[in-house]
C-alpha cells in the first residue's frame, strides 16, 4: 500500500458541516468518551481544555473529527497561543505514542505517523499563517524529523509538506509586497492630482466603457483579497485576554488581523472612488452618465454574486455630497438604482441581501463552472454577525470549561467563508483596469464636498457655511 492511501483523506470544506452541526462519521471511536469532555446526544458541548487538547491528538486507533479539529485549532486561539498548543501537541505525540524511544519499531511508526502527518497537514493547509512564528517552525520541524527518522518511506511525505508550507508563506510576503507598492502608488498620485487642476485624470468611463467588464475586473479584485484572509483573522479581531490566564492577552505581541483589514480598506476604497467619479465631472449630464454607468456595474456584481462590490458601490451612491445632487439625479433613470438598494436595505437585519446570499450559496453548492459558484459576501456584515455571535455567549463556562457548543456555531460560519475563499476567478485580468482601480487617487470628505458645492450650490445655511470653512 502507497503510504499516500493509508493517509486519512481530507473532504473539502463544504461537506465539513451538515445541517445538524457537523458530521461525526471520520475517524470517531470508543475514547471519545474520556474524562474531561461533556457531550449530550452525541455532540460535544464542552470541556476542559486539557482534555480539547488530548481529544486532538491521533493515536493507533482513534483519529479525531475533521470538524472538531477545524473548530478547536480556530477557537484554540482565544485561550492559548497557537505556539503553546503546538508544543503540548508535539510533547503529546511523542510521549504518547513512544516516539522518543530509538530504534522504535516500524510496525508501530506505520500506525501512527499517517495519522500524526495528517493532522499537521491540516493545521498547516488551514492555518498557514499560525507558521510564521518560529517557534511553530520549530516545533513542527522536530515533530515531522521524528517521523521521518523512524522510517524512511515518511521522508518525502514531510518534506512535500513543509514545502509546501514554506510556498504558501512566500506568497504571502509577496502579496504583502505588492500591497505596499500599490499604497504607495496611490499616495504619490493623490499629491500630483492635488498639484495639478483635476481635468488631467482620466475618468472611468474612459479606462473603461463597459460596466460588464468593470464588475468583472472588480470581481478579480475581491476574489484575491479574499482568498488571502486566513480563517482565524475572524477570531483574532475579538481576542481579549483570557480571564484564566492571568491578564496575559493572547495577540498583544503581533497583529494577526492584517488581510482583514486590507480587505476593509478595499470596501472603503471603493466606496470613495464611486463618489470621487460622480462629483468629479463639471457637466451635470456627464455626472448623471456616470451615475447610470455605476448603476449597471452593481446590478451585474448582484448577477455575479460580487456582494461586497455592490454594497460599496451603493454606499458611495449614497454618500452626502452625491446623494445631495438633486439636478444631476433628476437626469437619471432611477428604477434600476431602488431595486438594488432594496436587495441591500439594511432593514430587518439585511433581511434581502440575506435572502439573495442564501440563493447564491445554494447555487454555489450545485454550481458546474467557477462563474456560478462565486459567492463573495458583504463582508462588514460578515465580521459584524461573528462579532454578535462572539459577544452573545461566554467562551468557558462557570465550571471552568471550554463552551465548545458557541465554537461550533462560529466554526459554521468560518467555514462557510472558507468555501467561498477558494473559488478561481473565472474572468480574463486586465491590468489596465486593476491598475486604475486599486492605485488612482480618489477625494477625502472635504474635496468630495466641495466638489459636490462646486457642481451644484449649496442649498441652505449649513451648506453655505461649510463651503465657506471649505473654500
Amino acid at each position: 500500500v502507497s503510504s499516500q492511501e493509508r493517509m486519512p483523506q481530507t473532504p473539502p470544506f463544504a461537506a465539513m458541516f451538515d445541517s445538524s452541526g457537523y458530521n461525526r462519521n471520520l475517524y470517531q471511536s470508543k475514547e471519545d468518551n474520556c474524562a474531561g469532555l461533556y457531550y449530550h446526544d452525541n455532540n460535544l458541548l464542552s470541556g476542559s481544555l486539557e482534555a480539547l487538547i488530548q481529544h486532538l491528538v491521533p493515536n493507533v486507533d482513534y483519529y479525531p473529527d475533521r470538524t472538531y479539529i477545524f473548530t478547536f485549532l480556530l477557537s484554540s486561539r482565544l485561550f492559548m497561543h497557537p505556539y503553546e498548543l503546538m508544543a503540548k501537541v508535539c510533547h503529546l505525540c511523542i510521549e504518547q505514542q513512544r516516539l522518543r524511544e530509538p530504534g522504535l519499531d516500524k510496525n508501530w511508526i506505520q500506525k501512527i505517523a499517517p495519522k500524526i502527518l495528517q493532522l499537521l497537514t491540516e493545521w498547516t493547509e488551514t492555518f498557514p499563517y499560525d507558521f510564521r512564528d518560529e517557534r511553530m517552525m520549530r516545533n513542527l520541524k522536530e515533530l515531522a524529523q521524528r517521523i521521518a527518522s523512524g522510517d524512511e518511506m515518511y521522508r518525502k511525505n514531510v518534506q512535500q509538506l513543509l514545502q509546501h508550507l514554506i510556498r504558501k508563506l512566500a506568497t504571502v510576503s509577496q502579496y504583502e509586497e505588492v500591497l505596499a507598492k500599490i499604497n504607495a502608488t496611490s499616495t504619490d498620485r493623490l499629491t500630483v492630482l492635488k498639484t495639478k487642476p483635476q481635468s488631467i485624470q482620466r475618468d472611468i468611463i474612459t479606462v473603461c466603457n463597459d460596466p460588464y467588464a468593470l464588475a468583472q475586473q472588480l470581481t478579480h479584485i475581491e476574489l484575491e483579497r479574499l482568498n488571502y484572509i486566513g480563517p482565524e483573522e475572524f477570531v483574532q479581531a475579538f481576542v481579549q485576554k483570557d480571564p484564566l490566564d492571568n491578564d496575559k492577552s493572547c495577540y498583544g505581541d503581533q497583529k494577526k488581523t492584517r488581510n482583514l483589514e486590507v480587505y476593509v480598506e478595499w470596501f472603503n476604497r471603493l466606496s470613495y472612488l464611486v463618489a470621487t467619479e460622480i462629483c468629479m465631472p463639471v457637466k451635470k449630464k456627464h455626472r448623471a452618465r456616470v451615475i447610470e454607468y455605476f448603476i449597471d456595474v452593481a446590478r451585474e456584481c448582484f448577477n455575479i454574486g460580487n456582494f461586497n462590490s455592490l454594497m460599496a458601490i451603493i454606499s458611495g451612491m449614497n454618500m452626502t455630497p452625491v446623494s445631495r445632487l438633486k439636478k444631476t439625479w433628476a437626469k437619471v433613470k432611477t428604477a434600476k438604482f431602488y431595486i438594488l438598494e432594496h436587495q441591500m436595505d439594511p432593514s430587518s437585519n439585511f433581511y434581502n441581501y440575506r435572502t439573495a446570499l442564501r440563493g447564491a450559496a445554494q447555487r454555489s453548492l450545485t454550481a458546474h463552472s467557477n462563474r456560478e459558484k462565486i459567492v463573495i459576501p458583504f463582508f462588514s456584515l460578515l465580521i459584524k454577525d461573528i462579532y454578535f455571535l462572539n459577544e452573545g455567549c461566554a467562551n468557558r463556562l462557570p465550571n471552568g470549561h471550554v463552551n465548545f457548543e458557541k465554537f461550533w456555531e462560529l466554526a459554521k460560519q468560518v467555514s462557510e467563508f472558507m468555501t467561498w475563499k477558494q473559488v478561481e476567478c473565472p474572468f480574463e485580468r486586465d491590468r489596465k483596469i486593476l491598475q486604475f482601480l486599486l492605485t488612482v487617487p480618489v477625494f477625502s470628505d472635504d474635496a468630495l464636498y466641495l466638489a459636490s458645492y462646486e457642481s451644484e450650490s449649496p442649498e441652505n445655511h449649513i451648506e453655505k457655511d461649510r463651503w465657506k470653512t471649505l473654500r
